[in-house]
């Protein structure tokens, strides 16, 4: 696969997926970079075996992705604005919903191969949140550029991002008993509220690192079905292999229509704590988040905190970047602080 997932067109890389459909191990990934350094032995064409070219994959991918929920959803009367980022799902994502009975108002369904997330899509939900408000649609849904993330929208413009759509799956999945036991895998990243919010479920939770790999592995060592990160990649491992934002918003839809409820009643129940990300640049390439004069910085504001909130920092493992995350129940304190940590490790790398 040539992705740059939710990154600029510039960024395109190749990812390798094994014969069961999932990531590589990190192991064999390093193995094939390390040989791209080393003169490589060719040989003649007909050792190579076959490329096949599936004439029908759009329209057996949207019946799959219909045969995740039950026969019976319909989404008559559902308008939805969807925003395809210029990317991946730009066909596919709005055909899924006009088969299953919407109307659909299609934003960033024009790929030219420069604007694949430029402006649009999960990352850019502004536009998204605009449309849904001018069409009076009941929902919006934004995917990024290789379709695997997803952020939905509600009728008043109220942006749900992963951790909140985890929550609705949960809890509906709690509720018409098609729970499958266990927990939930999310990350360090995830919001104190949705740890908390599943917990009155009774639903245990599991933080890992940032990145689908951990998600997968974490799920299938504990042997659960449902985990993800705020970014909206999340992964429903009882349906698809990986994340699949169609797949997601369409669990989301599902939780709606059987209880009846718009996707604003059905997010309640869940309180964020508010939570400040911010991306300070690193000259160079990645950053160190162990200079001296940052952990005595992180120790300053999670004195600050006390036990009402969290601090972590982390280098970006796409960009050269160091995420700077405060969260906490003051909203202008979370916002002061965070704004206090980013200055020194700007400085710190200066």
């Amino acid at each position: 696969m040539i992705s740059a997932s939710h990154n600029p067109y510039y960024d395109n890389g190749i990812k390798f997926f094994s014969a069961q459909g999932t990531k590589l191990p990190r192991s064999v990934e390093e193995a094939i970079e390390a040989q791209l350094e080393e003169e490589m032995t060719t040989v003649d064409s007909a050792a190579l075996g076959k490329a096949i070219r599936v004439a029908d994959a759009p329209g057996r991918y949207i019946e799959f992705c219909k045969s995740t929920v039950s026969s019976d959803m319909i989404l008559n009367g559902l308008k939805i604005v969807i925003d395809c980022a210029h990317g991946a799902t730009y066909h596919v994502a709005p055909s899924v919903f006009r088969e299953l009975g919407a109307e659909v108002v299609e934003i960033g369904v024009e790929p030219n191969g420069l604007n694949i997330n430029l402006d649009h899509g999960a990352l850019h939900p502004a536009l998204l949140q605009q449309q849904v408000l001018v069409h009076q649609a009941d929902l919006g849904i934004a995917f990024d550029g290789d379709g695997d993330r997803v952020v939905m929208v509600d009728h008043d413009g109220y942006i749900l991002d992963g951790d909140e759509l985890i929550y609705i799956i949960a809890k509906h999945d709690i509720s018409n008993q098609s729970w499958q036991g266990g927990g939930v895998v999310g990350t360090v990243m995830s919001n104190l509220g949705l740890e908390q919010a599943l917990g009155k479920l009774g639903i245990e939770f599991l933080r890992v690192p940032v990145g689908d790999r951990h998600i997968m592995s974490a799920l299938k060592e504990s042997d659960w079905h449902l985990g993800g990160e705020p970014s909206g990649h999340i992964v429903c491992s009882h349906v698809a292999l990986s994340g699949d934002g169609i797949i997601t918003a369409l669990q989301v839809l599902s939780a709606m229509q059987d209880e009846k409820r718009t996707l604003a009643e059905i997010r309640q129940g869940m309180h964020k704590y508010p939570q400040v990300l911010l991306n300070v640049p690193v000259l160079g390439g990645r950053g160190s988040v162990e200079k001296p004069v940052i952990t005595a910085t992180i120790k300053q504001v999670e004195q600050a905190l006390g036990q009402s909130g969290r601090v972590l920092l982390r280098s970006s493992g796409t960009e050269p970047v160091i995420r700077v995350m405060v969260e906490g129940e003051n909203t202008a304190q979370v916002e002061a602080l965070a704004q206090q940590l980013a200055q020194v490790v700007q400085e710190a790398h200066g």
